[in-house]
C-alpha cells in the first residue's frame, strides 16, 4: 500500500505541474471553449498523456482506501472511509478521463459550434460537477474519517485537518468566493505532504483480520 500511495502522490503532482507548463492548466479552464480546444489541439499528445497520468494518480486513492481500511481498527469511521475513499477516487477519474477520450474528437470536429457546446456540457457536469465538486467533498471527508480512525500524533492530525478544510473550500469556488482557488490549491499541496506521512504511518500498521 505504501508504494501505491507514494506513487499516486508523485504521479498526480508531476502531471499537474506538467499540465501547468504545457497547457496552462488549470487557469486555461477560465478561457472560452474555442481557446481551450485550440490549446489542447496544439499539443494534444503531451496534454493527453499528462491527463492520463493525473487520472492514474487520482485513481490510486481507490486501492489505498481499501488497503488502508484493512489496517484500521474496526470502527464506523474506518468502514465508512473505505466507501468514501473509493468514491473520491472514482469521481475524479471519471471527470479527468473526458480529456483523453472525449476532448480530442471535439478539438478536431468540423462543426465547431456543436463541438464547443458538447465541451461546455462535459466540462460543467463531468469536470466542475463530478470531478471537482464531488471530488473535493469526498476527498475532504475521506481525510477526516481516516483521522478519526487512525491513532496519530497531534501534528499529523492538524496537517490532515487543515488540508481537508482547505480542499473543502473548493466547494465555494463556483460561488466566486475570494481566495478559495488559492486555498484549495494550497490544501492539495498540504494534503500531498500528509499523504506521504500517511504512507509512513500506515506501513507500520498490521492488517486487521
Amino acid at each position: 500500500m505504501r508504494s501505491i500511495l507514494v506513487a499516486g502522490v508523485i504521479a498526480a503532482n508531476l502531471a499537474f505541474i506538467g499540465l501547468g507548463i504545457v497547457f496552462g492548466y488549470p487557469d486555461v479552464l477560465a478561457e472560452p471553449p474555442t481557446e481551450i480546444l485550440a490549446r489542447f489541439a496544439a499539443d494534444q499528445s503531451t496534454v493527453t498523456a499528462l491527463f492520463l497520468l493525473l487520472a492514474l494518480g487520482a485513481g490510486s486513492l481507490i486501492p489505498v482506501a481499501v488497503l488502508l481500511g484493512r489496517r484500521l481498527q474496526d470502527s464506523s469511521a474506518a468502514a465508512l472511509s473505505v466507501h468514501v475513499g473509493v468514491l473520491a477516487g472514482l469521481v475524479q477519474v471519471i471527470g479527468l478521463l473526458r480529456w483523453p477520450f472525449a476532448v480530442p474528437a471535439l478539438a478536431h470536429a468540423a462543426d465547431r459550434v456543436t463541438a464547443e457546446t458538447i465541451f461546455t456540457v462535459l466540462h460543467s457536469y463531468l469536470g466542475s460537477g463530478l470531478g471537482e465538486t464531488l471530488g473535493y467533498l469526498l476527498t475532504g471527508a475521506w481525510t477526516i474519517l481516516v483521522l478519526r480512525a487512525l491513532p496519530a500524533p497531534r501534528w499529523f492530525i492538524a496537517l490532515g485537518a487543515v488540508s481537508a478544510v482547505a480542499i473543502l473550500s473548493g466547494l465555494l469556488i463556483p460561488l466566486d468566493v475570494p481566495g478559495t482557488d488559492l486555498a484549495n490549491f494550497l490544501g492539495y499541496l498540504a494534503w500531498s505532504v500528509w499523504m506521504i506521512c500517511l504512507a509512513v504511518r500506515a506501513g507500520k500498521l498490521q492488517v486487521v483480520v
